[in-house]
């Protein structure tokens, strides 16, 4: 196995979700329709999902019931994180 593939094999795989859409009041994280819930893209670092997140809510500034969010899904879907 080269360096690079045990480095890789040790480290811990991050997933940083973006999703975002139209609220049902602007001071609640309540989604006014979650079929209309958008999935901007899944991301291996916070850097990358926040530019994607940047984006997304600069594209949508003038409507202020639009909200986006970075999810921390590593820390969601690790059991042992539970501990």
């Amino acid at each position: 196995m080269d360096p690079l593939s045990m480095a890789d094999a040790h480290d811990p795989q991050l997933l940083h979700l973006v999703i975002g859409g139209e609220m049902r009041h602007p001071a609640e994280p309540v989604f006014r329709d979650l079929t209309q819930v958008e999935f901007v893209g899944a991301f291996g670092s916070y850097d990358e999902a926040k530019q994607a997140w940047k984006a997304r809510a600069q594209a949508t500034v003038d409507n202020a019931h639009m909200r986006y969010f970075i999810l921390h899904a590593h820390k969601l879907i690790d059991p042992r994180s539970d501990v």
